[in-house]
C-alpha cells in the first residue's frame, strides 16, 4: 500500500515551523542585510569569484585576502572563491535578509510602508513594501539626490 501526503498552503507553513514531513534547508553560513556590507576574510589570495544571483548579493575585492558582501535584495545565492591553483577557497550560501533595527512597518490590510526611525521616522524605500508607497518615497528620493547634485 502506497501513502501519500498532501498539505494544504497553511499546514505545509506549519509543518515548517514544526519540523513536520517538509525538509528544512541547512541554513546559510554567510548572512547580510540589505543595504548593508559584511567584511569577509579568506584564507589565501582570490583568483575568481562567481556570484550565483549578483542581483542577490554584490562582492567587491578589497585586497587579496578581503571581500566586502553587499546585500542587494532579499534572497539566498552561492558564493565560490577560486584560488590560483584553481581550487575552491569558499563555496558557500550567502543569505541576503531585511534590516529590522530601528525600523517601523505599517500594515493597512495588505499595504505596507517601512520607516526608519532613529530617533524620528521617515519613510525608506524598502523592498515588499506597497508600491505605491515605495514609488512615492522612491521619487522624493531621487528629486533630493538631483537637487543635491545640482542636475547631475
Amino acid at each position: 500500500m502506497r501513502w501519500s501526503l498532501r498539505l494544504t498552503l497553511p499546514a505545509a507553513a506549519l509543518a515548517c515551523l514544526v519540523g513536520g514531513p517538509i525538509a528544512r534547508a541547512e541554513a546559510p553560513k554567510l548572512e547580510v542585510e540589505v543595504d548593508h556590507a559584511r567584511i569577509l576574510k579568506i584564507s589565501e589570495p582570490a583568483e575568481t569569484i562567481i556570484i550565483g544571483n549578483p542581483s542577490i548579493v554584490d562582492v567587491s575585492v578589497h585586497d587579496s585576502h578581503t571581500l566586502i558582501l553587499t546585500g542587494r535584495s532579499y534572497g539566498i545565492t552561492n558564493l565560490i572563491v577560486i584560488g590560483r591553483d584553481g581550487e575552491p577557497i569558499l563555496d558557500e550560501s550567502v543569505s541576503v535578509r531585511t534590516f529590522e533595527e530601528g525600523t517601523v512597518r505599517v500594515f493597512r490590510q495588505a499595504s505596507r510602508s517601512t520607516y526608519s526611525c532613529s530617533p524620528n521616522c521617515e519613510p525608506t524605500v524598502t523592498i515588499g513594501d506597497d508600491s505605491g508607497n515605495f514609488n512615492m518615497a522612491n521619487t522624493q528620493f531621487q528629486a533630493r539626490q538631483t537637487m543635491a547634485t545640482g542636475g547631475n
